[in-house]
């Protein structure tokens, strides 16, 4: 096996654990970072215009991912360089420790009956709009976003790094960062964003059928059933209007036996995001299980990544 593909499996095994252990960086988070630059550059270059956006996005995208071919060029003979950094951009652009984290404090907080903090406390998973929902919606609200962020914020940026890289790693992140500050269909956002959301749409087709698979796969080891996952997924997953969070899901709703999907209120404006599943509302117990399914999904994903790594 040649030392860089062991370098890249290694490092994105070590990243992987670093997340899982210390979660993200607590000071000078480069996301972070990157989150405010990207959002100076918008108040500079905004327009209502496609065009605008697509090239912002670009710059800001494609600075990034230059880095990363920077260090991947830079590392070409030195394997033990390139698992160094390989580990620290992994344990940067992963969020799992994070999210397991948001998802039982939510689940504690609908446990104590302490909705006015649990509706707050949402917005640290989605930008849904929490006034006025019962602990029923908070707790498919958390749900599905613990489903959504596990193929965002885990499989997918894995997958990247495994077929391409730090570049895949960074360059994922910087596009899924930028889909989340300016692609959502709000009336500034609308066409500058879209080339963010579309580019989001694009790089996350097949990651997101591949948590899908994965969670279908590892149903049974979160008291779930592979069968039912997989049918609910293959039936629903289409029925969500975006492209590739229905998969996860649908997957998700079918492995944990509960139903998903409704209506939801972003920016002021509500939408059918269909039915994904035939059982029951999820309660906030369902919660902790879809945190449990999302950390061995993620596990999953994590051998996936090695072996093409080394196999790339």
């Amino acid at each position: 096996m040649p030392l860089r593909q062991a370098a890249t499996a290694a490092g994105l095994i070590t990243g992987y654990a670093a997340d899982s252990w210390f979660g993200d960086p607590r000071r000078r988070h480069p996301v972070a970072g990157f989150g405010t630059v990207a959002a100076a550059l918008e108040r500079r270059c905004w327009a209502d215009s496609k065009i605008r956006g697509a090239g912002y996005a670009g710059v800001c995208a494609g600075a990034v991912t230059g880095l990363g071919v920077a260090a991947e060029a830079v590392t070409r003979r030195r394997p033990v360089t390139r698992f160094a950094l390989t580990a620290v951009a992994t344990w940067v652009v992963l969020g799992g420790r994070g999210l397991a984290g948001e998802g039982r404090e939510m689940a504690r907080l609908l446990e104590a009956g302490e909705l006015p903090a649990a509706r707050q406390r949402l917005g640290h998973l989605c930008a849904r709009d929490a006034t006025g929902l019962d602990a029923a919606e908070l707790s498919r609200a958390a749900t599905e976003s613990i489903a959504e962020n596990t193929s965002d914020a885990v499989v997918a940026p894995l997958l990247w790094g495994a077929v391409a890289g730090i570049p895949g790693l960074v360059g994922y992140r910087a596009v899924n960062t930028l889909d989340a500050m300016v692609g959502y269909r709000s009336p500034r956002h609308r066409n500058f964003g879209w080339f963010a959301a579309r580019a989001d749409d694009l790089v996350n087709l097949v990651p997101a059928r591949a948590g899908a698979l994965l969670t279908a796969a590892s149903a049974p080891l979160a008291g779930g059933r592979a069968g039912t996952a997989w049918r609910t997924w293959r039936r629903d997953g289409s029925a969500h209007p975006s492209p590739n969070a229905g998969q996860v899901e649908a997957a998700f709703a079918g492995a944990l036996g509960i139903r998903l999907g409704g209506t939801n209120t972003y920016h002021g404006e509500a939408e059918r995001r269909g039915t994904l599943g035939d059982g029951r509302p999820p309660a906030p117990t369902d919660l902790r299980r879809a945190v449990r399914l999302s950390r061995i999904v993620g596990a999953a994903a994590l051998a996936v990544a090695a072996a093409v790594a080394v196999a790339r």
